[in-house]
């Protein structure tokens, strides 16, 4: 029986006719032509039907022929309050009105200094610098460049590599892609990466062996805190946090929290680093940090660490480092929209309810027999699909099971991306209770019409 996309109290499918004496473009097929895609084999991509979004509406997206789709990846992590929000749309034409981009090298802007103010209000405690940037991956490879010429500067030259968290994921330029340990994503580049030392998962009882071994050695340890997204959701045990601190504490190594996934909400709180109330000495932002309409991304850091960049010009300690759209005024005026919002709607307060029925809806999941693993903290969640449970047996990459599981979601309404065989959860903040009711029940469908059915 052929599968409706479901609209539950939403306006009827269609809707997007061409205005009259005009021929409707066949974007699918402009795309296929000209378009090359991300983390896509476009071998695949040239064959397939592709979806192609016009139009948003809340925590909906249109596609051309007029059908919705339920977010539930938050338009890849970004999306917080949801599409076509009126405060952020009048905050963004309002700064069009003054000016929407000029250079933050030898001049400021209104917006970003008023944004900085406001990210250090808001971040953990200790951090009172802000240097802005376009994307997660280049506020990491910022912060490894400045712990790094933090050392130099110090006079402590042997202090040149990083650790990190095996299977980490920080981004896709060079210098983040060195500090990431996912072998899909990162082993083709090797012979293009600088060397890192690895720690098995957060683990405090091999950590600190490490840190013994190679403590002089090492700048900074970076990690995504409380939860490994790329990597799988990988959760870490309560207390992680607050021992990692004191151990690169004790050894003089500067901390790097990556939570360009995890910060503005998705963990239940601001940041993840505040559920243990941990302070890092670095920390890198963006995706949520506008609501999910403009590319920012910011890196933060102690007053300490800038204080090592200070002296005479002709000494060379300043930080040589910018990006022509840095601290845009449009995307840095939406970003302070965005957090007037986490304010004014106490969004934080009202996500508990929420984060439970996920946890709660979770549970049914259990029943499938090739569910092998549900990972969750907050609103973000990870469903490990597996072939055989009583082995973990994963299932083949050739046989595209995460992949298969989406298509089929998208057939019935719903918008998700998988992490190879982990199915994703991470819908906007802003989703209905009803509308996360019907984000699992599809997703729980979805997997079970294409791994088989329930258990037993």
């Amino acid at each position: 029986m052929k599968k409706r996309n479901k609209n539950r109290g939403q306006a009827p499918l269609g809707g997007l006719a061409p205005e009259r004496g005009q021929a409707k473009r066949d974007y699918a097929a402009i795309d296929k032509k000209y378009v090359w895609h991300p983390f896509t084999q476009m071998a695949d991509w040239e064959k397939e039907e592709i979806l192609v979004i016009e139009r948003a509406e809340g925590c909906y997206l249109i596609d051309t022929e007029g059908r919705r789709y339920l977010d539930g990846v938050s338009s890849l992590w970004c999306n917080v309050h949801g599409h076509r929000v009126p405060e952020i749309d009048r905050a963004i034409k309002d700064q069009l009105k003054k000016v929407a981009h000029s250079t933050f090298l030898g001049l400021s802007n209104v917006p970003a200094i008023e944004l900085a103010r406001e990210l250090v209000s808001i971040a953990p405690k200790g951090l009172t610098r802000v240097f802005y940037s376009d994307s997660g991956s280049e506020a990491v490879e910022i912060a490894l460049k400045m712990a790094y010429q933090y050392w130099q500067q110090k006079g402590e030259k042997r202090r040149q590599k990083f650790a990190r968290l095996t299977n980490a994921y920080h981004g896709d330029t060079i210098g983040a892609v060195s500090v990431g340990g996912i072998p899909l994503f990162h082993d083709l580049y090797r012979p293009l990466l600088f060397e890192t030392i690895e720690i098995p998962s957060a683990d405090i009882q091999k950590m600190e062996p490490v840190f013994k071994k190679h403590g002089s050695e090492i700048a900074a340890l970076v990690m995504e805190p409380l939860i490994q997204g790329a990597a799988g959701m990988i959760t870490q045990p309560p207390g992680t946090l607050t021992k990692v601190r004191a151990l690169t504490r004790s050894y003089q190594i500067l901390l790097i929290f990556d939570e360009v996934a995890t910060g503005f909400g998705r963990t239940g709180k601001m940041f993840a680093a505040d559920h243990e109330k941990v302070s890092p000495d670095l920390m890198a932002v963006a995706k949520g940090l506008t609501g999910g309409y403009l590319p920012l991304a910011a890196t933060l850091s102690t007053e300490k660490i800038y204080q090592g960049f200070l002296g005479d010009y002709s000494e060379l300690k300043t930080f040589f480092h910018g990006h022509t759209y840095t601290a845009n005024p449009l995307a840095c005026r939406a970003a302070l929209a965005n957090l007037k919002l986490f304010r004014e709607k106490k969004i934080l307060e009202k996500l508990k309810p929420k984060i439970d029925d996920l946890k709660t809806g979770l549970l049914r999941f259990r029943d499938l027999p090739h569910v092998g693993d549900i990972r969750q903290i907050g609103l973000m969640a990870g469903i490990e699909l597996v072939r055989d449970r009583r082995a973990m047996e994963p299932y083949p990459l050739k046989e595209k099971t995460g992949i298969r599981v989406i298509q089929e979601a998208r057939r019935r309404g719903v918008i998700l991306r998988p992490l190879g065989n982990v199915i994703v959860l991470m819908p906007p903040l802003a989703i209905s209770r009803a509308q996360l009711r019907e984000l699992i029940h599809c997703t729980y469908d979805s997997i079970q019409a294409v791994t088989g059915g329930r258990k037993g």
